[in-house]
């Protein structure tokens, strides 16, 4: 470890492929509680994973975007949801940053501390004396039975101003947390539904959402760091991709790990392993997988240069940033698939990881900002020369 305390890529990743086994351990119960095992959390802030994204000054690790992705792969080859959960936390507790320096003392106070949250401008808020009453409700809010705050999204009206989106910072303990989550995949994520009933935030942990989608915050200390310095949709969407891969790499050891001595019934073929239609497609999914490490790397090296160089961000770069998205996790989603469809119909069994890795997969692929096409249309109209249809890039 270097002198400065801060782990290197390669200790990170070590820690976190240590526990891989251990992780995979947990998540059946994580499935069936619809949250994370408390010992997932205890073992993930342990090895430092909730520290990746916190400023350096509160013991943070401040690391690059490709970190995240590695990461973010090992953690999705333990399971689908501790990964999804995890790489969640990184995005508003790099949000947090952007806040004022005194706020973030705040926020940060708690050893590893969680936030979880949302872009989603669900709430609605009034001005008041001193800040802003708060009243609306936030879903799909992944990690929130953990969380010590959540980012929140509103639309904040003013008497005599168009009406302005915006971020604020509240502790969970002053949110409603609404058991919802009942659903087929990322189980364990526990992503319910927040609420806000008449709640009161100060101004100072209140900023202008545009300064996080430019982003231009009100941190004076971290207006320094180059991880401070990416629009923030990019963050996510580099944040989360190597979930998927890592999804993919669990389904592609698994299938292996099942392969000996399996028959593929109903025919000739004592051993599935001799049986060409098999080697064609785990070829295929390999290369798929390949291949959506390649969109991973690619986002995260476009990132990370970025902001290292402090330079302006084109559109086209930005719309290709979020097409990687989309094209790693259809591509991580096809080699699941893949080999899904070559295991038989003993991998329905639930004591098989496959059938979870397969509905983990098509739930995090149809989350708005991940979608394959949305991503790809998105880019084809910038590509086009077209303005884009979203703010969100």
């Amino acid at each position: 470890m270097p002198s400065n305390g801060i782990p290197t890529r390669e200790e990170i990743v070590r820690r976190v492929s240590d526990i891989v086994p251990l992780l995979r351990k947990q998540a059946a119960w994580s499935e069936e509680n619809r949250r994370l095992n408390d010992e997932t959390v205890e073992t993930l802030a342990a090895a430092g994973i909730f520290r990746l994204r916190t400023p350096v000054r509160y013991g943070g690790y401040e690391v690059d975007t490709a970190t995240l992705v590695e990461v973010a792969t090992e953690l999705g080859r333990a399971d689908g949801a501790i990964a999804w959960t995890t790489s969640v936390y990184w995005i508003p507790t790099w949000i947090s940053g952007l806040f004022p320096d005194h706020v973030q003392d705040e926020v940060f106070a708690t050893p590893d501390t969680r936030v979880c949250g949302t872009n989603s401008p669900t709430g609605m808020a009034a001005p008041v004396d001193g800040g802003i009453v708060l009243n609306g409700e936030w879903k799909f809010i992944s990690g929130a039975r953990h969380a010590h705050w959540q980012e929140i999204a509103a639309i904040l009206l003013r008497p005599d101003s168009e009406p302005e989106p915006i971020m604020a910072l509240v502790p969970i303990s002053e949110l409603e947390v609404v058991d919802d989550w009942h659903t087929s995949g990322l189980r364990g994520s526990g992503s319910v539904t927040t609420v806000a009933r008449d709640l009161f935030v100060p101004a100072d942990r209140v900023i202008p959402m545009a300064a996080a989608m430019r982003p231009q915050g009100l941190s004076q200390i971290n207006a320094a760091s180059p991880v401070w310095r990416t629009p923030a949709t990019l963050v996510a969407a580099a944040s989360g991709v190597g979930v998927v891969i890592g999804m993919a790499k669990a389904a592609q050891e698994a299938f292996f790990e099942r392969l000996p001595g399996r028959k593929i019934t109903y025919t000739d073929y004592a051993l599935q392993s001799e049986a060409p239609i098999t080697h064609l497609r785990v070829a295929e999914a390999v290369n798929k997988i390949d291949q959506a490490e390649f969109h991973a790397y690619r986002a995260a090296a476009v990132v990370d240069a970025k902001a290292a160089g402090g330079e302006e961000w084109t559109l086209e770069e930005r719309a290709r940033v979020r097409n990687d998205q989309g094209e790693a996790s259809r591509l991580a989603k096809q080699a699941i698939d893949l080999f899904i469809s070559i295991s038989g119909g003993s991998s329905i069994h639930q004591d098989v990881s496959l059938q979870r890795i397969g509905r983990d997969v098509q739930a995090a692929a149809l989350h708005a900002l991940i979608n394959p096409d949305t991503n790809a249309e998105l880019y084809g109209r910038v590509l086009c020369g077209l303005e884009p249809n979203t703010v969100y890039i």
